[in-house]
């Protein structure tokens, strides 16, 4: 088949949208973003409170926080042929209604509803992190890292008001963690309803994508892959048990659900500073080499001096923001075409996933067989220095395509 069938954006597609559709795709984009991470970020600060409710064993209870993310590891890799067969667009109102769905069953008052909801939810916005950045690399190429920060920043802004709110929420609500939790239905059904005008423009799924093979054989997606999953085993380590390690310090359960909004806060803070620097350098080895050294100094600092929990909720902050943004911009940007970047995507995500699924498990299995959180913390700082190095080869070059010739041939 000839390239020009699999035009990544062809004239006549940007002509037929017009200032006001492209302005309406944004819109929807950032929307889907704002759906990403409030379900997941808001189940920390009441993970004691559920664990209680429930009468769940810890290693229950913290499969709440792992469950999603062996869903991205699942999810993941099949979403490139599931948007070859259906088209991305229609993909991801489905994954909206799936994530809509689970939102609805986890609000029920049981166990069984709390984790089927719990997987539905995870399985939903597995296939919106695969698709944003394809999306954006097909419809936006020469605005890549700024529209990739708009919606870190925004996926980031949401997720902190929700760690931040959950536990007042919890305090005033009728339903108490139930409503903390079945809350976010609402912006849900607000990015089905706004994303519809897409699923009705979508282009047939072969003019839209051209393969769904994974670079498994390319060195330098597998060290974006390494940079995508150390940097998510940080956050959700961070947004799992952070509240705890503070809590331990003699922080009220309150205050520690608002030093985790304090963290992601900041982070959304940084994330905003992300594409001038994007623009400023070559390439991004020195931003990010940069930005792993600030959250390794932020474990040390927590390893060190636990009382000053605002200073490393800060931190942290600081170098898990940037990191974020470049994790999702390395995806589009080392990727030739959209094709390219959802492969890319999908690679880095299943892989990256799988390892941040195990990181807050192995850092509470640390916590109970130490007694303590020295050990899980020093974990933390050795995933924060394998990141550093990571960084010196996630931040330049091309990902070819999987199905490239390889030199020589």
């Amino acid at each position: 088949m000839s390239k020009e069938r699999f035009t990544l954006l062809s004239p006549h597609h940007e002509r037929s949208t017009g200032r006001s559709g492209r302005a309406l795709l944004v819109w929807g984009l950032l929307v889907v973003a704002a759906n990403l991470r409030p379900s997941l970020t808001a189940v920390g600060p009441l993970l004691d409170r559920v664990q209680a409710d429930l009468e769940l064993a810890p290693a229950v209870a913290g499969l709440l926080s792992t469950l999603p993310l062996l869903a991205f590891a699942v999810i993941s890799p099949m979403v490139p042929r599931l948007a070859a067969q259906w088209g991305p667009e229609r993909l991801l109102w489905g994954a909206l209604v799936v994530l809509t769905l689970g939102i609805a069953i986890r609000w029920a008052p049981t166990a069984i509803g709390l984790f089927a909801g719990t997987v539905l939810i995870g399985s939903g916005i597995a296939v919106g992190n695969v698709l944003l950045p394809s999306l954006i690399k097909r419809d936006f190429p020469t605005r890549v890292g700024l529209l990739t920060s708009a919606y870190a920043t925004v996926m980031g802004a949401v997720a902190a008001v929700a760690s931040g709110v959950a536990v007042p929420m919890h305090q005033v609500a009728p339903g108490g963690w139930h409503t903390a939790l079945g809350c976010w239905i609402v912006p849900a059904l607000v990015a089905v309803v706004l994303w519809l005008p897409q699923v009705r423009a979508s282009r047939p799924a072969a003019e839209t994508v051209r393969g769904h093979r994974l670079p498994w054989r390319s060195a330098l997606a597998w060290a974006v892959t390494a940079f995508m999953g150390l940097q998510s085993l940080g956050f959700y380590v961070v947004v799992t048990w952070l509240p705890q390690v503070f809590q331990d310090s003699g922080v009220s359960a309150a205050a520690a659900g608002w030093l985790l909004f304090v963290f992601q806060a900041v982070a959304v803070a940084t994330s905003l500073a992300v594409p001038a620097a994007l623009r400023w350098a070559r390439d991004q080895r020195a931003v990010a080499t940069a930005s792993s050294v600030v959250l390794l100094a932020g474990y040390l600092g927590l390893l060190a001096v636990p009382g000053w929990a605002l200073l490393w909720s800060v931190v942290l902050g600081l170098g898990g923001g940037a990191c974020l943004v470049l994790a999702l911009a390395f995806l589009s940007l080392r990727a030739q075409d959209a094709t390219v970047a959802g492969a890319l995507s999908a690679m880095a995500q299943s892989i990256g996933y799988l390892l941040a699924a195990a990181g807050p498990v192995i850092f509470g299995l640390l916590h109970t067989l130490g007694s303590g959180w020295q050990a899980p913390i020093i974990l933390m700082c050795v995933a924060a220095a394998g990141q550093v190095i990571v960084a010196m080869v996630a931040g330049r070059g091309t990902v070819p395509p999987a199905d490239a010739p390889s030199p020589g041939r």
